[in-house]
């Protein structure tokens, strides 16, 4: 009987502190369910338009520019009268400093045409300038929108970044979250089947006469208690795999859902710095000029820079002066500089509390701007050192639970040894069992934390690409 004894215990021992493998499922990497989340998920094809809106928006600028046709026809008859007949046309080509260059015909008739409209029978070209002498030579609103538009395409590509990185921190997440479970639900198979040998051989001991009947039931409790954790365990991994299954997607936004054949990665811990990118930042430093969220403060603070020079504009006073030659269409090639159109278009306000009240708004948002800025450098770099502190804490805390669950798993063997000499208790081994069970959940925990700890190293360092 002693022979039956020491089998089921050994036969229980053998899986104690393993994690066993299987064979007939097929590994899901890390970095391969990575590379599933950038090229297909919606919220990082979304990021990705963003720069295609600031290209839109930046063509929509440049639209400012664009030549302009312009027609106006304008014609009354009444009673067998020809009360007038008015047609001008023009062709206008702004320019970069405000200045725009216009080429006109006119040709009126009719009885009652005001007399400033009256013009040659072939109708009256012109061919004229316009140049701003104050407000908006160096700066006016088309300039200020082109330039804003520019910065905002730079700075759409560090919002597309933030974006990115966002869901893949989440989804990185859902993936170590998906492995802590699976672990602990073959931990837990790993010692409900422990259990339960151990049960059938305290029966048989009871029937041979060597156990009490109450070990039964204690050895009972242990069972349930294994199948309660492992239908738990279960439960959270079905959540788990789910929840990941919101970062699969195929092209043309097909949803996927995760197979019950495949599981996590194994040896993550190998490769996760690799894949984040973070090995090399961990023990040197890093520098933030190229940090996505630097950038896109900078490039805030440069269009609100423009926007200042154009508010500061706005104190000039508004001089604008115009020439155009004028002749008659057969004339052309004979040029009479006596025949000309000028113009001279004066405005300024006395006090200009309006233009300098925009100015200093501008000035106060830039400052504002500048002081998120400083105050995001350090944070970053704070946030870099302790995430690289924790890192490398995380490690160390690792490797003294994996030490902590051998000692525990070789408590639990003597135990067991002790046990085959009547020499200890169920009770005693069922308690060596529950800290060995504790040490090695508290080791899947910290590789978890250990995981998501790089992660948000990775979210901080802001580079998906």
């Amino acid at each position: 009987m002693k022979h039956i004894l020491i089998l089921f215990l050994l036969l229980g021992s053998l899986a104690f502190g393993q994690t066993p493998t299987v064979n007939s499922s097929k590994e899901f990497t890390y970095n391969e369910f990575l590379g599933y989340v950038k090229k297909y998920h919606p919220l990082v094809k979304t990021a990705n338009l963003e720069i295609n809106k600031a290209q839109a928006n930046l063509m929509m600028a440049r639209g400012g520019f664009d030549p302009k046709i312009e027609v106006d026809f304008k014609e009354k008859q009444f009673k067998d009268k020809e009360y007038y007949s008015i047609l001008n046309s023009s062709f206008k080509i702004p320019t970069w400093y405000g200045i725009e260059i216009k080429a006109g015909f006119d040709n009126n008739d009719g009885i009652y045409l005001n007399p400033e409209n009256t013009v040659p029978n072939q109708g009256l070209t012109s061919l004229g300038i316009t140049v701003p002498l104050g407000q908006g030579l160096f700066i006016n609103q088309r300039m200020a929108d082109v330039r804003k538009a520019k910065i905002q395409l730079k700075l759409s590509q560090a919002e597309r970044k933030l974006q990115a990185i966002a869901v893949l921190y989440d989804a990185s997440i859902a993936y170590f979250n998906w492995k802590k479970t699976y672990n602990e639900v073959k931990l837990y198979e790993t010692y409900s089947n422990n259990a339960q040998i151990r049960f059938k051989g305290i029966k048989q001991l009871i029937k041979a006469g060597d156990k009490r009947a109450i070990d039964s039931i204690e050895s009972g409790i242990s069972v349930k208690n294994r199948l309660l954790n492992l239908e738990d365990s279960k439960l959270k991994l079905n959540k788990a795999k789910l929840e990941l299954s919101n970062f699969l997607w195929l092209e043309n936004s097909i949803p996927l859902e995760l197979a019950d054949s495949l599981i996590p990665e194994t040896a993550v811990d190998a490769s996760i710095q690799e894949t984040l990118k973070t090995n090399d930042l961990v023990n040197t430093d890093f520098t933030l000029d190229n940090h996505p969220k630097i950038n896109a403060l900078q490039n805030k603070i440069e269009i609100l820079t423009v926007e200042k020079k154009l508010k500061a504009n706005m104190l000039l006073p508004k001089i604008d002066v115009g020439y155009s030659y004028i002749a008659e269409p057969s004339y052309i090639d004979n040029y009479q500089f006596e025949n000309y159109k000028i113009g001279l278009n004066f405005y300024f306000p006395l006090f200009l509390r309006k233009e300098r009240g925009s100015l200093k708004l501008a000035q106060y948002k830039i400052q504002e701007s500048e002081f998120s800025l400083n105050l995001e450098r350090v944070q970053l770099s704070n946030k870099i050192s302790a995430q690289k502190t924790e890192i490398q804490s995380l490690e160390k805390q690792n490797k003294i639970i994996k030490t902590l669950a051998e000692d525990y798993a070789i408590m639990l063997k003597s135990e067991e040894r002790l046990f085959t000499f009547g020499e200890s208790s169920l009770f005693l081994i069922n308690s060596r069992e529950n800290s060995l069970i504790s040490a090695q959940l508290a080791s899947i925990a910290l590789e978890n934390r250990y995981f998501n700890s790089n992660a948000e190293l990775f979210k901080i360092m802001a580079n998906p690409d």
